[in-house]
């Protein structure tokens, strides 16, 4: 899907391996959210995703370069579409309160949790990092 509503053109993806979406219960997604954009000095970059993991509690990584970022994270939702409207909104809401460059999303990918472990995933709780690329 290269353009969804709200204006976001780059990479979508969304897997529901489970089979359903809604039913109003609330299931784990594994997001991966990627920012591109000019060139900051790689030293803001990195404590601004440190803040956005204190932000954010659900944060497992972040990888940075000067002018890019992508960070990983389960997300709580009864389903995909939630999942991935959060995930969308997610560098912009925190933007301000951790620091974060004015960068846009390119990639996103919203995966169930069964997709991935069957991808070879780790458990849900991984100790959070923050390093470059």
């Amino acid at each position: 899907m290269d353009e969804i509503a709200g204006g976001f053109r780059g990479r979508l993806r969304a897997v529901d391996g489970g089979g359903g979406f809604g039913g109003g219960e609330e299931r784990l997604w594994h997001v991966t959210v990627t920012v591109a954009g000019p060139s900051v000095p790689t030293d803001e970059v990195r404590a601004g995703l440190e803040r956005l993991g204190l932000d954010h509690p659900f944060l497992m990584s972040g990888r940075y370069a000067s002018d890019r970022a992508e960070v990983r994270y389960w997300e709580e939702a009864p389903d995909v579409h939630d999942a991935l409207a959060m995930a969308l909104r997610l560098w912009g809401e925190h933007r301000n309160s951790a620091g974060l460059p004015n960068w846009s999303v390119v990639g996103l990918e919203v995966v169930d949790r069964e997709t991935y472990r069957q991808r070879g995933g780790q458990t849900p709780l991984v100790s959070p990092g923050v390093r470059p690329f």
